[in-house]
């Protein structure tokens, strides 16, 4: 019995590595991406909190061999030191530019049918994923990333807090440093040739932006998006949706592209017996949905909560406090949300 087709609406990490994992099983897969490979993505391109063996699972674990191994963090709370700790387990530095393009390769390699700079124009149809990515809200979020060379880190991975905004610092492949900040849209500003630098100075991180004015900016990678809605995603529509279409958790964690991947994992199974008749499409997309509320849930409400603090300088401070005095620990901390 021929098994039947699916398409995937989004070729970011969850629609790649769920298009690899259904091909690996012999299924007809269409993946449809807006644009093309390589590019550039708004992302902190630290990957924590995966297993060896769910990548194993996917059919990507060899594509993280070129990934820098991250194992310490710095926390700022300003210009002031506010915690440094060591990971509870070893993170990855890969940039999406080299991670997204490795993966649309490996899914062609295995016979699967990408088309891209297409766009995806019917929505809910039985035997299609949604992996387009976050929605758009009136979020007051935006997000801005941008590559750097010659520029020297006091730990892996460096998080800085300023008002009303957070940015990560981490080193990818290539020596580069990755930089991401998320920031309210009514004080990111322009800036010129330096936007990320200027917004991280209106954050009142001044430091940190001469830091990133001194050293070399790839412009190429230069990004920002716009209305960021952090947490479950709300839509019209029923839809099986994975990746950050389903859900996006507040980037200071680390843990963003760790999920997309889980939720390709996820939802392998119930697309492999939907496809070979096995199992309704109602059934599948329920068993989706239910294997994302297990896996997600209590990380996003965890995480959303410690941002909520995060971003208030009390809040902060009762954090350090609470880290430095063996309250809780930090590894208490880093598990509960992934």
């Amino acid at each position: 019995m021929a098994m039947k087709p699916i398409i995937i609406a989004g070729g970011g990490l969850a629609g790649l590595a769920l298009g690899i994992a259904l091909r690996r099983r012999l299924i007809p897969v269409q993946i449809i991406e807006a644009t093309s490979y390589p590019r550039h993505r708004v992302c902190g391109e630290f990957i924590s909190g995966i297993k060896d063996d769910e990548l194993h699972a996917l059919g990507i674990r060899d594509l993280f061999t070129s990934a820098s191994r991250h194992r310490e963090t710095a926390w700022f709370d300003g210009a002031r030191p506010l915690l440094r700790a060591t990971l509870p387990e070893i993170a990855y530095g890969l940039s999406r530019h080299h991670l997204d393009n490795a993966l649309a390769d490996r899914f062609m390699e295995l016979g699967g049918d990408l088309q891209t700079s297409a766009r995806f124009k019917t929505e809910a149809l039985e035997g299609t994923v949604l992996a387009t990515g976050r929605m758009q809200s009136d979020s007051p979020w935006m997000g801005l990333k941008a590559h750097f060379e010659e520029l020297t880190l006091s730990a892996d991975l460096e998080i800085h807090l300023g008002n009303a905004a957070y940015i990560g610092l981490t080193r990818v492949e290539e020596y580069r440093v990755n930089v991401t900040g998320l920031f309210r849209r009514d004080s990111a500003v322009n800036g010129g040739q330096h936007p990320l630098a200027q917004a991280i100075q209106d954050a009142g991180l001044p430091d940190l932006a001469n830091r990133l004015r001194t050293a070399r900016m790839d412009q190429k990678s230069l990004k920002g998006i716009n209305r960021i809605h952090l947490g479950w995603q709300q839509h019209q529509y029923n839809a099986v949706r994975i990746g950050d279409a389903a859900v996006m958790i507040p980037p200071f964690t680390g843990n963003g592209m760790t999920m997309a991947l889980q939720s390709a994992l996820g939802a392998i199974e119930p697309l492999v017996s939907w496809s070979a008749g096995d199992l309704s499409w109602n059934s599948a997309h329920n068993a989706i949905r239910d294997a994302q509320a297990k896996m997600f849930t209590s990380r996003v409400r965890w995480a959303k909560a410690m941002q909520w603090l995060l971003l208030r300088p009390v809040g902060r401070r009762l954090c350090s406090l609470a880290i430095n005095s063996r309250v809780v620990s930090f590894e208490t901390l880093y598990h509960k949300m992934r």
